[in-house]
């Protein structure tokens, strides 16, 4: 770890020139990964900072505890070295957490993935609420989405629904939100008030640049089609919606939204080149794989990452045993306590392994 700080501390210094040379500005992608590393950097160096002080204070008071020959002032020199020291951990531990090294897919944007699992109209009306609850968390966060492809239920919910979410660290922010979201609560449709249990799986996929993904047109078969569904002018009277099979990874995605078949097109692609990026990625981090296996599922009750529970306002993410009592907020998109409690538990699992690999070296 303080070998990695040195070098972090280096290389802010470094930044500190370089953004200086007014030759930097002319190019301005360069220009912009200086001055975000740089600002990741300036938050690292100012906590070393706080430390640093912190730790001198903290010896002036251990000395004035033991040098005080004042009862009264030797008392209130224990409580300031009492506070001095929890700071100190406070700020330890926020430094620890940046000096893990970043996954690059976090500041990528993302294509989302919503599907109506086991529970029939009442999962799909539930998919249309997470679809709402996620939309509602991006415009706080000021990123914008843009659906994809959807098909829509004759009572308002969704049974399948794919849009983006473009920003500022959109994956690091929802990668967790892979798997089956379980729902309990009594349906709009049911009349006895008996409470249902339904189930919807998202996934979420880091979106790759086209210069990431190599997409031969030889590998493709493209397929035009009338669009289907619930209303809408150009339901089936036009051939725009388009479906795109990748033959090499047999990955098939359909995409009906736009009047124009082009569109509905370069949408598809999008998605295409989402999912054959996300497989390849698969392939490079097993780990990765196997825990999107144990996620996503088939949508079935018994393989769950959270349980929204209405009649008692509860939300429990069960992979760290986080219970909220919550859940009218939540559904309105105030998740930011439940999305920092996953990433603070993945840093810290990170963390640990990383302690435990450095200790058998």
């Amino acid at each position: 770890m303080n070998e990695r700080l040195n070098a972090l501390l280096k290389r802010y210094e470094e930044l500190n020139e370089l953004i200086q040379d007014p030759q930097l500005v002319k190019d301005q992608n360069r220009y912009r990964q200086v001055m975000k590393e740089h600002s990741h950097l300036s938050e690292i160096a100012e906590i070393q900072s706080n430390i640093e002080g912190l730790e001198k204070q903290i010896d002036e008071a251990k000395a004035l505890v033991q040098e005080e020959k004042d009862s009264e002032m030797r008392e209130l020199a224990r409580e300031e070295l009492k506070e001095l020291e929890t700071r100190l951990t406070d700020n330890s531990d926020k430094l620890k957490f940046l000096l893990i090294p970043k996954d690059p897919l976090d500041e990528k944007n993302i294509i989302m993935e919503i599907r109506a699992g086991t529970g029939g109209e009442e999962a799909a009306l539930f998919a249309a609420d997470l679809y709402r609850m996620y939309s509602r968390f991006a415009e706080t966060k000021g990123w914008k989405f843009e659906i994809m492809n959807s098909n829509d239920t004759e009572l308002g919910g969704i049974k399948e629904i794919v849009f983006s979410i473009t920003g500022n660290n959109v994956y690091e922010n929802l990668r967790y939100e892979s798997g089956v979201h379980r729902v309990q609560r009594v349906p709009s449709t049911e009349s006895s008030g008996r409470i249902h249990t339904s189930a919807v799986t998202v996934a979420v996929l880091p979106e790759a640049d086209e210069t990431e993904i190599d997409i031969k047109q030889e590998d493709l078969r493209i397929d035009v089609m009338r669009a289907g569904g619930p209303g809408g002018q150009c339901v089936n009277t036009t051939d725009s919606a388009v479906r795109i099979t990748h033959l090499p990874t047999g990955i098939t995605v359909h995409c009906q939204d736009e009047k124009s078949q082009i569109k509905n097109k370069a949408k598809a692609m999008r998605i295409l080149r989402a999912r054959i990026y996300e497989a390849e990625e698969a392939k490079a981090a097993s780990l990765r794989a196997e825990a999107r296996k144990t996620q996503v599922g088939s949508g079935d009750r018994s393989q769950r990452i959270r349980t929204y529970n209405f009649p008692q306002n509860r939300l429990t993410d069960h992979r760290i045993n986080l219970t909220l009592y919550k859940l009218d907020l939540i559904m309105q998109g105030d998740t930011a306590e439940l999305f920092d409690a996953l990433k603070l538990s993945a840093k810290e699992e990170l963390l640990q392994s990383s302690s435990t690999e450095a200790a058998a070296s």
